[in-house]
Formats: C-alpha cells, structure tokens, sequence
C-alpha cells in the first residue's frame, strides 16, 4: 500500500493528523546531495603529488562519510522499527530502504578504504577508486533520498513522536567528527534554498547563532577556500 505524500504545500492530507515535523530529514538530504556532488569535483582539482591539498580534501570526504553512516545508523536502529509497529502499510518501503542501505553501505565501505592512500600522496592513480566510489555514492542518493522524502517522511509524520524525531537528530549530531563543528554546519547551510536562514532560526538558539556569525562562518568560509586551494 503506498505511502500517503504531502501535499506541495507541506499541509497535512485531510483526515490525516501529524503527529511531528520531520523535515528535518530533507534538510539534512540536501546536506549530502551537496556535499558528495561536489565531491568529484573537488578530488580533480588536487594536483599529482600534492598529499598537502589531498590530504584537506580527503578529511573533508572522510567527514560526509561518518556523517552519512551515522545517519543511516540511526535510521536503522531507530526508525525501521517504530515505522514497522506503527504502520504496517509501509513495510514494502521499509524494506525497500533498507536495501538502499546496503548498497550504499558498499560504495560508503569503498570510500574509506581508498581515502587514507590517497590522502597520504595526492598521486592521480590513487584517487582514481575515491572518484570511482564517489560515483557510486552519487548514483544510490539519486535512488534513495528522493524515494525516502517522498514515501517515508510522510508516514514519519503521522506515526512518530517529536521525541521519536529529536533522538534521530542527536544521533546525526553524534556523528559530526570532533572539530568539525562550525565546518559541518556551514555545509549544512549552505545547502539550504535560503542558504540557511530559516535553518538557523529554526535550529539554533539565539547564542548559537551569534557563536556562528562571530566564528564559526569565518572558520567555514577558511575551509572552502583549503578545498580549493585557494588560500
């Protein structure tokens, strides 16, 4: 039986009452979009033998990876099952995901083993199986997040809980590697339509925000330029 969508509008469906606000998965969705999208891209540009560069933008993939397990992780352990009880209906989608799960976690697998040689030389040949996975990477999100937003996200709205959604959330935040704060979050803004207007007021405290306007944007914007190598 499939999934019942939102309307366009983001209103609930008549005679349907939403129990949370889940939009936050989309948000975060865009996150990676961007993030591994670039990130051919971003490999390119590191000159032959150039560890220095190789090393900055390797670190930078490393971190959408623990971002991206961490946020499959929890929907695994955390979410599958609450949506299995609660609505039945969906378990053709279920386990429709849950298979994406797995052959993301494939080419997820073959990123982290070819970053650390790459990463240590910056040599052309090595990046090859990065891009390769990468490749990979990209194809399964064109499959998974949109199937995701558009037959799972609805249901999570009608059977969870604000508190079913807020562990999902600190799970994700869990996953951001020590010091990565300001760099993981100015990459989640910048995904944003508004660029991260909306995302800020909506997920930030007023001395968070100012936190991010005073340091942090200053840190993330450094970090766009080591990527490319313009700094």
């Amino acid at each position: 039986m499939p999934a019942t969508a939102l309307p366009s509008n983001g209103d609930t469906p008549a005679g349907v009452a939403k129990t949370c606000d889940a939009s936050g998965m989309a948000e975060i969705h865009r996150f990676f979009r961007a993030g591994f999208s670039e990130g051919p891209a971003l490999v390119a540009g590191v000159s032959n033998n150039d560890a220095a560069h190789a090393e900055i933008v390797g670190d930078h993939l490393a971190m959408l990876s623990t971002g991206l397990h961490g946020h499959h992780e929890g929907e695994d352990s955390m979410l599958w099952g609450r949506l299995e009880s609660r609505a039945p209906s969906c378990a053709a989608h279920i386990g429709r995901m849950k298979q994406q799960h797995a052959q993301m976690l494939v080419h997820l697998v073959e990123l982290d083993a070819s970053l650390p040689v790459w990463r240590a030389g910056g040599r052309a040949t090595d990046a090859e199986p990065v891009v390769a996975a990468l490749t990979g990477i990209n194809a399964a999100l064109a499959v998974h997040l949109p199937d995701e937003e558009t037959n799972i996200v609805p249901v999570m709205e009608t059977t969870l809980l604000p508190a079913d959604v807020d562990a999902l959330a600190e799970h994700g935040r869990k996953a951001t590697p020590k010091g990565k704060m300001f760099i993981q979050l100015g990459a989640i803004l910048a995904a944003q339509p508004d660029g991260g207007r909306v995302w800020l007021q909506k997920n930030l405290p007023a001395p968070a925000r100012l936190l991010w306007r005073l340091v942090g944007k200053a840190r993330y914007e450094r970090h766009r330029a080591d990527l490319a190598g313009t700094r």
